[in-house]
């Protein structure tokens, strides 16, 4: 294992913010598995020409497994990955022993709201290019589910990335890369593909919204009519399709009632017959949606916002859309639009004085989204080398240290009280002899102070070959402990250290410090 390289080599989108925002108000957020689109039938239909046929597609309810017969070299779904060894310092045996489909549990138990650091080790876990479970077979349940977690966290294009290495179509991965091009505005090509693969059965309004995507109206009406008679379309989506495939028969009447969970292709539909949905109280990964070059600025930058949170988004991505034009009005996003411009020409011309000026204005509005982890990686080691000093220099260190550079930050600084040497310790590895100022910290301090170790349950997990277990119940474990359970900071930060990620256990004890996450 490597010790404290791996956050170095992986990409820049897995160091975006990914706070304790609440998606949807106190509730637990929506999981992809309860609003993917139901575009594929399961079982798979008999094979299907390009054109419409009238014979019904399997019933999506039916719950016997079908029989599947695959080579006994063929590769496993749970083996794909982007990462490769080489750039995670993971060991390829991760999973072990540990069964299929706890793994996949315990992936999609996890938290889309964690600290920065356990989000991008979350995302390296899910892109790593790893040996499959012992007991992985062609259904591919852990693959499945990493999907369904970088859905979660509306990461579509490594989500993506991942499905189109699946060299022979299946219904369940193909459901997910359909729904992401959906959201990203390439369903023509995800209709093409469904056209040209005669493994993959459509359901019907798949099947009605593809014809009719392809020019094909009176196929994708006649599609309509023989699923609204075999009963394989519900009431309220036919009445959607209605109105998509002829508007102007229903031109003066109500508009229909906003659907309470959509789907990808219901929000979709809803765009097309002029009534487009809201994504704000939607699962984040339907702000992809928002990120076309259709939707207005606005609209593009609250999307924007969401998904740096969540760490889909790199925070240049971000920065692109917070300096794209002059802020159009003031109040909410535009005042934090304002707030980074005026830092941001500060830093182009070289003015310390000006960014001491405007840094404490654009902290405090990206603070206010918890958007700080991706302002630190574009500003942090810029405002940290300007020298600054009193409370702007302060401010400038802390941000700093919440960058990739955090541990040249730290060397550097010269600190200026017992809070900042613990900092300096804690970036640097060498806590002792340093004193925490509260609970948290304390917690903190107990981990570094003593030699990495690990609790019974890890070193049983790790004996018993299930590494990959015990760090999901890690990344698990300290996000609980963010919001009390304090012994749960001080074990997981041990295990991590113990198991050579160094770099991941400061950059989370860093943040445990300086963000105001408690839940």
């Amino acid at each position: 294992m490597s010790t404290g390289r791996t956050g170095a080599l992986l990409p820049a989108f897995l160091f975006a913010a990914t706070g304790l925002h609440a998606e949807s108000h106190g509730s637990e957020p929506l999981s992809a598995i309860d609003w993917l689109s139901r575009s594929v039938a399961t079982p798979a239909a008999m094979p299907l020409p390009p054109s419409v046929s009238i014979e019904p597609p399997v019933a999506s309810d039916i719950t016997r497994d079908p029989i599947t017969v695959m080579p006994l070299d063929a590769p496993s779904l749970d083996a794909i990955g982007l990462l490769p060894v080489a750039r995670t310092g993971l060991p390829r045996d991760l999973w072990g022993t540990t069964a299929s489909s706890e793994l996949a549990r315990l992936i999609r138990a996890e938290r889309v709201d964690a600290l920065p650091a356990m989000q991008a080790f979350l995302y390296m876990l899910l892109l790593a290019e790893l040996a499959p479970p012992l007991d992985s077979d062609m259904r591919g349940e852990l693959f499945l589910a990493r999907i369904d977690k970088l859905l979660d966290l509306g990461a579509l294009d490594p989500a993506l990335a991942l499905l189109e290495q699946v060299e022979t179509p299946q219904a369940e991965p193909f459901r997910r890369w359909f729904d992401i091009a959906l959201l990203t505005g390439q369903e023509d090509r995800a209709c093409e593909v469904m056209r040209e693969t005669p493994d993959i059965a459509p359901t019907f309004p798949a099947r009605v919204f593809c014809l009719a995507r392809g020019g094909d109206w009176n196929a994708a009406a006649l599609s309509l009519r023989t699923g609204e008679a075999l009963g394989y379309i519900d009431p309220d989506m036919s009445a959607l399709l209605e109105r998509f495939l002829d508007p102007e028969l229903f031109e003066g009447e109500a508009d229909l009632p906003m659907p309470a969970r959509p789907s990808p292709l219901v929000l979709r539909l809803m765009e097309a017959i002029g009534q487009p949905l809201p994504t704000t109280t939607l699962p984040v990964a339907f702000a992809q949606a928002d990120l076309r070059s259709n939707a207005g600025w606005k609209t593009r930058l609250e999307a924007g916002e969401r998904l740096a949170r969540s760490g889909a988004i790199e925070p240049n991505r971000l920065l692109g859309l917070y300096t794209e034009r002059k802020a159009a009005a003031s109040g909410g996003v535009w005042e934090r639009v304002s707030a980074i411009q005026a830092l941001d020409a500060a830093l182009a011309v070289g003015a310390p004085d000006a960014v001491a000026r405007t840094l404490p204005a654009a902290w405090q509005r990206v603070a206010e989204m918890e958007l700080e982890v991706p302002f630190a990686a574009l500003y942090g080691r810029r405002v940290a080398d300007l020298g600054l000093t009193g409370a702007a220099g302060a401010l400038a260190f802390r941000i700093g240290l919440l960058s990739d550079d955090y541990e040249a930050v730290a060397l550097a600084r010269s600190p200026a009280d017992a809070e900042e040497r613990f900092l300096v310790g804690l970036a640097t590895g060498r806590s002792a002899g340093t004193t925490p100022n509260d609970q948290m910290g304390a917690a903190i301090h107990a981990a570094f102070a003593t030699e990495a170790g690990r609790s019974p349950e890890f070193a049983e997990l790790v004996a018993e070959k299930r590494l990959g277990e015990a760090l999901l119940l890690t990344v698990d474990r300290i996000t609980d402990g963010v919001r009390g359970n304090l012994r749960s900071i001080t074990e997981g930060l041990q295990f991590l250290r113990g198991v050579g990620l160094e770099s991941t256990a400061r950059r989370t004890a860093l943040e445990l410090v300086l963000l105001e996450r408690r839940g």
